[in-house]
């Protein structure tokens, strides 16, 4: 960096008020403190009009009112703003797009979300201190690394069930079952849509797993890359915000409503533009034209967080796991999958570069092959694969993913496919069609070249032409169906409770019996003697010293308004791992007995009914039936927040001097 940030004024415009925090958590990280903020176009040119000296412009491009692309002509076309270096952040991606910020005068794009060291170089660049060729130019690989007499093979993914082959076929090579000869698998996640695609196109990637309508968009605007096989068929889902009042008529609970989507060249938004537009609304992407339903793009893993601070969201479209795992969470409901609308549709592919192919050729033979053998795999053990999907889509557990999501995912009768990855050419010019003729955008693309099918064809020799054939659901009232779709779910499609499935310890309270999530508990102990403390709740009976630590003790009895009884033989403490902020609390529970553990299903769960206002029950998560009758799942974060001082009695002795 060859300035001081602190001498340089941004303005920031950002209509998305979760977005624009982390854009100016982002800038202050790197330094930037003088930022301006403006929620459109049109409140940007009023503090440029202000006589307010602006250093650098960052804008993003769909916006109400005012877009970015609007933005930046005005600024381009007046002379006291015309030399204000201006970075458009965006999360569409089309070549297009670039293509007339280009024309109108952009210094730089970032591709949204992005981290500190992506918009220090962009920032970089938006200011003339690094051009895009510069940044560009070091990253050819040329000649492959070859490791052992086999060539390194770079593959970029994202963290969705989609990719999950890549995941399974890279746990069989780890594991042995699956030997190599002609390459070396090296996986590259992302986080996001925007960043494969340029890996992808800057040849920082050998291959990536990606939408295929970005791949066409790639392909049309001239990179060397060819479609080799499918990632999947189906998988995704379109949720709804969970919210009061899915009534009649129901298209209103969309109208005058954004709708997030991962990708403006994406199956999404083909199908959720073919849903809506069937139920009598016109969407549109924000900023482009009159609509009664904004599409926003944003990045998968961020689409929940940002629903849920949005109100004016109505839902997303997105790929499996993120879906379900909102549902799971108590964030939204289902409306359909994507399978429903479009049977069997592609959706991400397998793109290779030309100058990868071309040199190794029988490196693709084998990854296609392999991947093949991963994708049946995936379709006929779901549970194996769910284990292994959730350590490659998830090794750092930023996602919060479990094994009883993904599992069902898999196992989803109308869900994710992966035992055909044959990629057929006219459901792929299906999607072209749609997205070239009813939605206008992107181009027509020659399947016959874009598509290199010997590899598949290979890989796929036993594959029977007629399996699984894709059918667009465009002619018919399956949309006005899908609508309606709200509180009528069969058993076994209701998602709500698969974040509870798993194991419990279960314990007895006044002859009640109670769970608590197995991966809380760190240890079961007897009684021992607990020292009272002073100016405590009554629930509080105190602390224990424990191998050196003092940890405080709940009495739930008295907590849950039981009353007290006296400890026998059977009474013990179970400790817990409780969480209070970025430290590990333990914290001990007195209990009655301890009975066993039990592996719940989902099914088998249901939400804690309402007993009145008077009753609290904030510390029940849910009503789990077992043969031996109703177990209560406790809440055991909701128990402890009532508390501070247990807060600061948990707390180690330097953390709790510095709250």
């Amino acid at each position: 960096m060859a300035f001081d940030p602190q001498n340089i004024r941004i303005l920031l415009v950002e209509d998305t008020a979760v977005m624009r925090k982390i854009e100016i958590k982002t800038l202050r990280a790197l330094g930037f403190d003088g930022v301006l903020e403006a929620v459109d176009g049109d409140e940007a040119i009023g503090i440029l009009q202000g006589g307010l000296k602006v250093d650098l412009i960052i804008s993003d491009w769909n916006m109400p009112n005012k877009d970015g692309y609007a933005l930046l002509c005005w600024v381009r076309d007046n002379v006291a703003t015309a030399s204000i270096p201006f970075l458009m952040a965006t999360g569409q991606g089309d070549k297009a797009q670039e293509k007339k910020a280009v024309d109108a005068g952009v210094n730089a794009f970032v591709a949204k979300p992005f981290n500190e060291a992506e918009l220090q170089a962009k920032i970089d660049e938006a200011l003339g201190l690094t051009t895009s060729e510069d940044e560009t130019a070091g990253q050819s690989r040329g000649p492959r690394e070859i490791v052992n007499g086999r060539v390194k093979l770079k593959v970029a993914h994202i963290q969705i069930t989609d990719h999950i082959i890549l995941g399974v076929l890279k746990h069989l090579i780890k594991k042995g079952e699956l030997q190599p000869r002609h390459f070396e698998l090296e996986t590259v996640c992302m986080p996001g849509w925007n960043p494969v695609q340029n890996a992808l196109e800057k040849g920082e990637v050998d291959a990536a797993f990606i939408l295929a309508p970005i791949a066409m968009d790639l392909y049309s605007f001239g990179t060397p890359i060819k479609l080799t096989l499918l990632a999947h068929k189906n998988g995704s889902i379109f949720v709804r915000n969970k919210r009061e009042g899915y009534v009649e008529p129901f298209a209103d609970h969309f109208r005058n409503q954004s709708f997030y989507i991962p990708h403006k060249m994406s199956v999404h938004h083909m199908l959720a533009h073919l849903f809506f537009s069937s139920i009598g609304l016109t969407p549109g992407m924000v900023g482009e034209g009159q609509s009664d339903v904004n599409f926003e793009v944003v990045a998968p893993i961020k689409m929940q967080e940002f629903m849920q601070g949005n109100p004016a969201t109505a839902g997303f479209m997105v790929a499996e796991p993120l879906g379900t795992r909102a549902i799971a969470g108590g964030a939204a409901d289902l409306q359909f999958l994507s399978s429903e609308l479009w049977e069997n549709h592609p959706c991400c592919v397998v793109t290779m570069r030309d100058d990868f192919i071309e040199p190794h050729t029988d490196a693709v033979y084998e990854f296609t092959e392999m991947l093949v053998e991963a994708g049946k795999l995936v379709d006929q053990k779901p549970e194996m694969a769910a284990e292994i999907g959730v350590a490659f889509l998830d090794p750092d557990r930023t996602l919060g993913l479990k094994v009883p999501v993904l599992k069902n995912v898999l196992s989803e009768a109308k869900g994710i496919k992966t035992g055909d990855l044959y990629p057929a050419a006219e459901d792929l010019k299906t999607m072209n069609d749609y997205m070239v003729k009813r939605m206008r955008i992107g181009g027509q693309v020659d399947m016959d070249q874009f598509v290199d099918t010997r590899f598949a064809d290979a890989a796929c020799k036993d594959r029977v032409s007629s399996n699984l054939p894709a059918y667009l659901h465009i002619a018919d009232n399956t949309a006005v169906d899908l609508l309606s779709r709200h509180a009528c779910l069969a058993k076994g499609e209701d998602k709500s409770m698969l974040n509870l499935e798993g194991k419990y310890l279960t314990f007895s309270l006044d002859g009640q019996q109670y769970g608590l999530d197995i991966l809380r508990i760190r240890e079961i102990i007897g009684m021992l003697p607990i020292r009272s403390i002073p100016q405590t709740p009554p629930h509080v009976r105190g602390v224990i010293s424990l191998r050196g630590r003092t940890i405080p003790v709940v009495d739930l009895r008295t907590q849950f308004g039981l009353g007290a009884v006296a400890d026998d033989g059977r009474s013990c403490i179970v400790v817990l791992e409780s969480g209070h902020g970025d430290t590990d609390l333990s914290v001990g529970v007195a209990v009655d007995s301890v009975s066993e553990v039990l592996t719940i299903q989902s099914t088998h769960i249901d939400p804690t009914p309402g007993f009145g206002a008077r009753v609290d029950t904030r510390h029940i998560l849910a009503m789990a039936k077992t043969e031996d009758g109703i177990r209560l799942l406790l809440d055991i974060d909701h128990i402890f927040q009532e508390g501070e001082q247990l807060t600061q009695l948990a707390l180690p002795t330097e953390t709790a001097d510095a709250a």
